[in-house]
């Protein structure tokens, strides 16, 4: 029986083939929910998902800090033994869990790997150099991931271009999107509006670049109603330091994917500081202004609707200004088609089949 555990984020729908079943899926008790062909069993803060033999352990819980997620997915793996472990993206359940494996010698492929901002001051891009450096299986997203690994000395045949599980994620849920209300509950227009995140530490922590972004955003609300998705920590920020912001920019708390998905349709632009929503801005169509200073996602500003706008009140502006003149159009980079998923369980059924075989 193969095991895979997932302490994955992302989604990958399910592919069935005759010889191999393997089924991945996001940490959410929701998108667990969507697959009814499983027998679910909820066992010690993750989801035992069985089908036909094949059993995947999805680890569904947020960790505290590094030593938390390493005690508990270290428990969890020596108990069970999986035969692979899969991790996704770069936060620190990913590097933990990779570095958890790695110990217990069991087999690591890394969803998203090869992305480099080449500023090692984000947490992030360490957490994302370790787990490619101790990973089996690598899967990337885009080409620059690819060029990244062969420049870093990684063989190629564990490297593999499948795409962007993301996007099939969201591809795979519009649908689910349009039954949102959220557009009503803001008494938000479709096309009328902008919509801003705002999360990393380089950003809300250091008051200088608070004011600048913020103070940015303020001048772009004079001409365009906003709606910030509020983090948490930014609200502590934004208390914290009293900021001022333009009264056509209307706070909201964190929404649920569904609800984002289709407020992020329906704008006209995004202001953010995420990587991922500059991926799902490009899939989208959506102009997005990347508030930092680098991207680790080069392809969404080459290819996408993506432009790299800096965190200084002028740069936001000149990249505002330049985007109502000519708004990105963009294209939908390779890939991104809505099968990343079945490419990556293609090659997980060669790789164990290969094991087989030894």
């Amino acid at each position: 029986m193969t095991q895979i555990f997932s302490e994955s984020t992302w989604h990958l729908r399910q592919r069935v083939d005759s010889s191999e079943q393997i089924f991945l899926a996001r940490h959410s008790r929701d998108l667990i929910a969507q697959l009814p062909v499983f027998e679910k069993e909820q066992r010690r803060n993750s989801a035992n998902v069985v089908l036909k033999g094949k059993t995947l352990v999805l680890v569904h819980v947020h960790f505290r800090d590094l030593d938390h997620a390493r005690f508990f997915f270290g428990d969890l793996v020596q108990q069970d033994r999986p035969d692979m472990v899969l991790v996704a993206g770069d936060v620190n359940s990913t590097i933990a869990c990779a570095l958890v494996a790695a110990k217990e010698r069991i087999p690591i492929a890394h969803v998203e790997a090869g992305l480099r901002s080449f500023d090692r001051s984000m947490p992030e891009e360490i957490n994302r150099i370790l787990t490619d450096v101790l990973s089996d299986l690598l899967f990337t997203t885009e080409e620059s991931a690819n060029q990244n690994l062969a420049n870093e000395g990684v063989a190629p045949d564990k490297v593999f271009f499948v795409g962007n599980l993301m996007i099939d994620s969201l591809r795979g849920n519009v649908e689910n999107a349009r039954k949102s209300d959220v557009l009503a509950r803001l008494d938000a227009t479709a096309k009328s509006y902008g919509l801003v995140t705002l999360h990393r530490p380089s950003n809300v922590d250091n008051p200088n670049h608070l004011f600048e972004v913020t103070g940015a955003l303020s001048a772009i609300a004079s001409e365009l109603r906003l709606y910030w998705a509020v983090h948490p920590r930014t609200r502590v920020q934004l208390q914290a330091q009293k900021v001022a912001l333009h009264a056509n920019i209307r706070l909201t708390e964190p929404l649920s994917y569904l609800d984002f998905l289709w407020l992020m349709s329906n704008s006209s632009v995004v202001l953010t500081d995420s990587g991922g929503i500059q991926e799902e801005t490009t899939a989208l169509g959506i102009p997005c202004l990347t508030l930092r200073e680098n991207t680790e996602r080069p392809v969404t500003i080459e290819e996408g609707t993506n432009i790299l706008a800096g965190t200084r009140k002028a740069s936001i502006l000149q990249a505002w200004e330049k985007t109502k003149s000519n708004p990105k159009a963009g294209r939908t980079p390779q890939y991104w088609d809505g099968s990343a998923a079945s490419r990556s369980v293609d090659v997980l059924c060669k790789y164990f089949a290969q094991v087989r075989r030894g």
